[in-house]
């Protein structure tokens, strides 16, 4: 018996998200020394940036080479 095409898994989920949970924040904050659990609260925590997609750009060639003919 064959599964269904909208049973399969896909990787939808496997997508960067925009939003990090608590425990991502605060673990974040704390590699940046940002947050420390004795003297900072989990409530009202600063806002932590997320990984953006960047955008390659295409390598000019060197003017000073010679042209195939």
């Amino acid at each position: 018996m064959s599964l269904h095409r909208s049973l399969k898994y896909s990787a939808a989920g496997a997508k960067l998200r925009n939003v990090f949970k608590r425990v991502e924040r605060l673990q974040i904050l704390r590699e940046n020394e940002r947050w420390s659990p004795e003297s900072d609260s989990v409530y009202c925590l600063p806002k932590v940036r997320t990984r953006f997609k960047t955008v390659s750009r295409k390598k000019k060639k060197a003017e000073d080479e010679p042209k195939k003919k």
